[in-house]
Formats: structure tokens, C-alpha cells, sequence
């Protein structure tokens, strides 16, 4: 089944002010600011009628409309080190409603993606639309290298299984599959978002994307191990 004649929107959430990388989201990579990657590659998609970043903050929004997006400006509320993304991605939703737009579906895609390709997005809301209802959500996740059921800590200065000393006992390649949400891209029904006021409620259903397109960029290494990927694309 293909999402024809749907009103689906991307909404790029792009705070500024962060504390680990200043001006993150604007920061260059390879030559150009991080959020344009997200940007180019949402344009490209067949299925997204709209374009948005929401910000609070003048230079990115400036960079955001240069790259063809739409801004919707954050509330400084909504915009703070303990703000919840989710509420910005709510503002966005009830600022079209109020001027009469209704998005039917709506495709978050974080700004510190920068490997996510166009592919991924169309092939994501291609699998929400295959499944859609209100009760479910699409998150992309990776497979994880390092197995959470040989994690460890430590308890009165001793070293105590997390899941239990079974489990070290296998074979890597015996130990169940675990995947971890990267952030590249979450899909939901504005209906669902209301309701449950998260992305992960009810049933959440896997778009699996390789790892070397799954880079999170939160920290100045992150920058340098991106540029490298990007130079073999």
C-alpha cells in the first residue's frame, strides 16, 4: 500500500543552545551545517508534502530556510536544557491546526542524523503506511554491536551480571538480537501524539537501518566519525 493523497509532514526539532557541542545544528560538517543534511534529504522524498523545522533560535532558522525548509517558531517555554521534544513536536502540530492545515501523518526526523537517506524516509512511511492505524507508531532502530545481556555493574566494589552470568557462558552470535532506537526518524498520527504524548507507547514498530547510517551526533568525535562515512558515500 503507497500513502497517496495523505497530508504527511516532517518536523525537524532543532533547539539551540546545546551545551555538549555549541550550535550543534549549524555546526559544519564537511563543508555544511549539520541540519542541511536532514533537510536535502527530506526534500527529496516523494511523500512529504511539508518541510518544518521547529527553533527557537534565529541562526538556525535562518540556515533552515536557506536549505528550503519551513520554520515554525518555538516558544522559549519549549525551548530550554530540560524542554522534552515531544512537546515541540505538539506546538508544531497545534500551529497548523490553528491555521487550518491537518497533517494526517507526521514524520519526525532529528536534525543530528546526517546519514539518514531519502531512501530510509520513503521506505519508513511506505512500513507505517502497511500497518497504519492510530495505535502504532514507526521508530528506526539499529542493531546493537555491544550486547546489553553482557552488561555489567558494579555492586559493593564486585563486578554483578545485569541480565545474569548465563549469558556469558554463549556465543555472541547466540545471544538474543537487541536493537536500539537511533533517532533518525520516528512516524506517528497526530491523533496518537495527542493521546499518548510520546512516540514510544502502545505498539512501536521497527525500521531497521544499518548501523553506518546510524550515527547520533551528540559530541565533537561524533563529527569526525559522520565526515568519515560521508567521504565513502
Amino acid at each position: 500500500m503507497k500513502p497517496n493523497n495523505k497530508k504527511i509532514i516532517a518536523i525537524i526539532p532543532a533547539r539551540g543552545g546545546s551545551k555538549t557541542v555549541p550550535k550543534k545544528n549549524i555546526k559544519l560538517l564537511a563543508g555544511k551545517p549539520l541540519i542541511a543534511y536532514t533537510i536535502e534529504e527530506a526534500k527529496k522524498s516523494k511523500y512529504l508534502d511539508r518541510i518544518i523545522v521547529s527553533t527557537q533560535d534565529k541562526e538556525i532558522a535562518n540556515v533552515s530556510e536557506k536549505y528550503g525548509a519551513e520554520v515554525i517558531k518555538r516558544p522559549e517555554h519549549l525551548a530550554g536544557d530540560t524542554s522534552k521534544t515531544i512537546d515541540a513536536l505538539l506546538h508544531v502540530v497545534r500551529v497548523l491546526i490553528r491555521k487550518k492545515y491537518f497533517p494526517e501523518i507526521a514524520v519526525e526526523l532529528q536534525p543530528t542524523s546526517p546519514l539518514r537517506q531519502v531512501k530510509d524516509i520513503d521506505e519508513a512511511i511506505e512500513f507505517f503506511f502497511k500497518n497504519k492505524s492510530d495505535s502504532v507508531t514507526v521508530a528506526s532502530v539499529c542493531e546493537e554491536v555491544f550486547n546489553p545481556y553482557l552488561a555489567l555493574k558494579i555492586e559493593k566494589k564486585s563486578l554483578k551480571p545485569v541480565f545474569g552470568w548465563e549469558y556469558f557462558s554463549k556465543r555472541k552470535q547466540d545471544l538474543p538480537k537487541v536493537y536500539f532506537p537511533n533517532g533518525a526518524i520516528h512516524i506517528f498520527t497526530p491523533k496518537f501524539l495527542f493521546k499518548n504524548k510520546s512516540v514510544y507507547r502502545q505498539k512501536v514498530l521497527p525500521y531497521i537501518m544499518p548501523s553506518e547510517r546510524s550515527i547520533d551526533i551528540d559530541q565533537e568525535s561524533d563529527f569526525l566519525l559522520a565526515e568519515t562515512y560521508l567521504n565513502k558515500l
